[in-house]
């Protein structure tokens, strides 16, 4: 990455925008579509901020979020995944290339397994009836804050340590 601090502001945004998205999923099991819609828009000023070219760059972020979208549009079809987790990480697929938004698919897989688990036994110990509801979104931007954490954060303390 070659942007300097805007594009390491947009990314503290982001980071913000992901803690946001944990606390109301935790809270109301629902991420608003106004803060994923907020976080797709801003996917373009960091490509422009860091740097990324027209072609193949813009290109392949934008094949990346519609094959994520199409994939996971699946899922929410099966029942599988909510519709604010779909588009959470659709509008991430929109920041991340595919390397770091596979490892953030895998990371949130793992991490969302031991959360089902947690919300399970909590679930059976209250002994509360109906179906059992995974704060998801958690897992995403727990999984998300890592990959932008473990991406970006050697390249910031490179630029930060040559005066960007």
């Amino acid at each position: 990455m070659t942007g300097g601090i805007l594009a390491y502001g947009l990314l503290a945004a982001l980071a913000i925008a992901l803690l946001v998205a944990a606390a109301s999923d935790l809270r109301t099991r629902l991420i608003h579509n106004r803060l994923t819609f907020g976080i797709a828009m801003a996917a373009p000023a960091f490509w422009w901020a860091s740097g990324l070219s027209l072609w193949p760059g813009v290109g392949a972020q934008l094949a990346l979020g519609l094959a994520a979208f199409g994939m996971l549009a699946g899922l929410f079809a099966l029942g599988a995944m909510g519709g604010g987790d779909v588009k959470l990480l659709t509008a991430l697929a929109l920041w991340l290339p595919w390397q770091p938004f596979l490892q953030l698919v895998i990371a949130m897989a793992l991490l969302g397994g031991a959360l089902t688990l947690v919300c399970m036994a909590w679930h059976r110990i209250a002994r509360r009836g109906g179906k059992l509801e995974v704060p998801y979104g958690v897992a995403i931007s727990a999984a998300g804050l890592w990959v932008i954490a473990s991406t970006y954060g050697p390249m910031a303390a490179s630029a930060i340590n040559t005066g960007f």
